[in-house]
């Protein structure tokens, strides 16, 4: 439960730095829309990504890597038609204010999820 609400944190710290750090996001509505946003992102990397990066894994793999990033923002503008949707007051005006907003999200959530120990479990192993 700790590491969830972590990484909960740790995404609505990298949305709010989306939003200070790219022209073309826009949010209303303080911290609370932030953690809604993150929220919502979280779902959608968590149900909807591992399918779209299972279908376009042939072009993941011939970009090496590369089109992941293309997934990344759709995901985004995906994340801003469903907060849209429930009324959120966030947006998302082009592709390339996706493709950066989702370029720094994944960036900050890398240092923050280090900062925070939320993978630290993971790393450490069991002496035999």
């Amino acid at each position: 439960m700790r590491r969830l609400l972590l990484r909960w944190l740790a995404n609505a710290i990298a949305v709010y730095a989306a939003i200070a750090l790219v022209p073309g996001i826009h949010a209303g509505g303080g911290w609370g829309v932030c953690f809604a946003v993150a929220l919502i992102l979280g779902l959608v990397n968590t149900l909807i990504a591992p399918l779209v990066r299972l279908l376009t894994c042939p072009l993941i793999l011939l970009t090496l890597g590369l089109f992941a990033l293309v997934i990344n923002a759709l995901m985004l503008q995906l994340t801003a038609s469903i907060a849209a949707w429930l009324g959120l007051a966030f947006a998302v005006d082009d592709w390339p204010a996706a493709f950066f907003g989702a370029l720094v999200i994944a960036i900050v959530n890398v240092v923050l999820s280090g900062l925070l120990g939320v993978n630290r479990h993971e790393r450490r192993q069991e002496p035999s």
